[in-house]
């Protein structure tokens, strides 16, 4: 158990440096957002006062469409407050705050991963990223290119990515997995109860096996990559492994840690991404696609990677250390 330990004070020192760094980043892009939608050209002709008749919500593999009569900025600013919101708790809970987490990995003291709700969202945002890349290298490599659906307009694109972590997670890990894990586990029918299971299903359910969690896991992050390419805006075929790799990590954060960060790593995936994506295309006055290949974005990447890489270095020895413990006692 001892060398386990030793190899996790090993990565700490990197592993804090990489998340505080990606911290920083994901805090700068909640400005960078917001002049998008405000103070840009990005859409062009439309602006954020091009007015929004209905939202779009995915439930339970169930399109249904919910009108409301709001201008685009209402809506965007709605959601990116709420963000902000959820950001600000992450970083100082539900346990430990953000600063606190990382001194303890530097210091070898043992935790069980969900004591900062913002550490485990870049840990876990970070691996997402790192198989995301894996998976379209591989693709790549045998002639399967991810294609993504044409964008009529960058700030309705860009509008749509931002309020999607709220539908989607709804739609696919609290409806498609938070109920059916309360249905089969719950011992209590109180409404309260009930929200609070879905708020963090492992959390207040205790199951002490989760194969079956697993399946249906797996199950639903499959169906997520599916839906990516039967949607009224579908992505090529390849999106679906990528897609539901995604997916399956997205619905084991929601299980284990609860749904505040399965949204949050959904945030980042989109809004966080695509508004340094979108400022780098304006700065530059080059193409979205352009620059996805800018040196800044190249650079951003290779960031997530390595975060990545040690993330799932942390996981992997978290694992192998918790193993042993219980063989012992």
């Amino acid at each position: 158990m001892q060398n386990y330990n030793s190899l996790l004070h090993a990565v700490g020192v990197p592993y804090t440096a990489l998340i505080s760094v990606v911290l920083v980043l994901m805090i700068i892009s909640f400005p960078i957002g917001a002049h998008l939608v405000f103070d840009s050209n990005i859409g062009k002709e439309i602006n954020y006062d091009y007015p929004i008749e209905n939202i779009d919500l995915f439930l339970a593999g169930i399109g249904v469409q919910f009108p409301v009569e709001l201008e685009l900025g209402d809506v965007f600013i709605i959601a990116w407050s709420t963000f902000l919101i959820l950001f600000m708790i992450s970083i100082i809970g539900p346990k430990r705050n953000f600063i606190k987490t990382i001194i303890d990995h530097n210091a070898n003291k043992e935790y069980d991963g969900s004591q900062n709700y913002i550490e485990s969202t870049i840990k876990w945002f970070s691996v997402i990223i790192l198989i995301s890349v894996v998976v379209n290298y591989i693709q790549e490599s045998i002639g399967i290119k991810i294609q993504a659906p044409d964008v009529s307009n960058e700030l309705i694109q860009f509008f749509i990515v931002t309020i999607s972590p709220f539908t989607e997670e709804i739609g696919f890990r609290v409806i498609l997995i938070g109920i059916p894990i309360f249905l089969f586990y719950s011992h209590k029918s109180s409404i309260k109860f009930f929200f609070k299971t879905l708020w963090h299903p492992a959390k207040y359910l205790h199951i002490t096996d989760d194969k079956k969690i697993i399946s249906l896991i797996v199950g639903v992050g499959i169906f997520f990559g599916v839906a990516h390419i039967i949607s009224g805006e579908p992505w090529s075929v390849g999106k679906i492994s990528q897609a539901a790799a995604s997916g399956i990590i997205l619905g084991w954060v929601y299980y284990k840690y609860g749904l505040l960060p399965a949204i949050l790593i959904h945030w980042a995936t989109n809004y966080f991404l695509l508004s340094y994506v979108f400022t780098v295309s304006q700065m530059n006055q080059i193409s979205t696609d352009n620059a996805l290949s800018h040196s800044f974005i190249n650079s951003l990447e290779i960031i997530l990677v390595l975060s990545g890489l040690v993330s799932t270095a942390i996981i992997l020895l978290n694992y192998l250390n918790k193993r042993k413990k219980e063989l012992i006692y």
